[in-house]
């Protein structure tokens, strides 16, 4: 697939304009979400040490154990989604948002929907191995 045709038919109807500013938005949540994870996950780090808890023997020690488990992972997540939404908006900035990754044909809305957007067609994701 060449880039004169990625020009010559962009993804998004339109200008665009409503999908970046939804992705805008979802970028923007994905950041707040992420300070107030850290936050939560500093305090409850600040606060273990402060009580100076055994997780091993302790089960309110056991519990904050959990709590941080628990932080981090909905970061890690959080992050991944703020990546995918960066790199929707990279598509959207080429032309390629809205068309396969692997063939180029576009994708249907509904599976745009989502944020962040698919990146392949229903065709090439059921031939993607796993």
């Amino acid at each position: 697939m060449s880039d004169a045709h990625d020009a010559a038919d962009p993804a998004p109807p339109g200008d665009g304009s409503a999908v970046r500013a939804r992705l805008v938005e979802a970028r923007e949540a994905a950041r707040a979400q992420i300070v107030a994870l850290s936050a939560e996950y500093e305090g409850i780090v600040e606060a273990n040490a402060l009580i100076a808890v055994d997780d091993e023997h302790d089960p309110e020690g056991s519990n904050t154990a959990f709590e941080r488990a628990h932080v981090s992972a909905l970061l890690d997540r959080t992050r991944d989604h703020l990546a995918a939404v960066d790199q929707a908006l990279e598509r959207l900035d080429r032309g390629t948002y809205g068309r396969c990754a692997s063939c180029g044909e576009p994708i249907p809305p509904e599976r745009l929907d989502a944020l962040p957007a698919t990146v392949t067609c229903v065709r090439c994701a059921a031939t993607r191995p796993r």
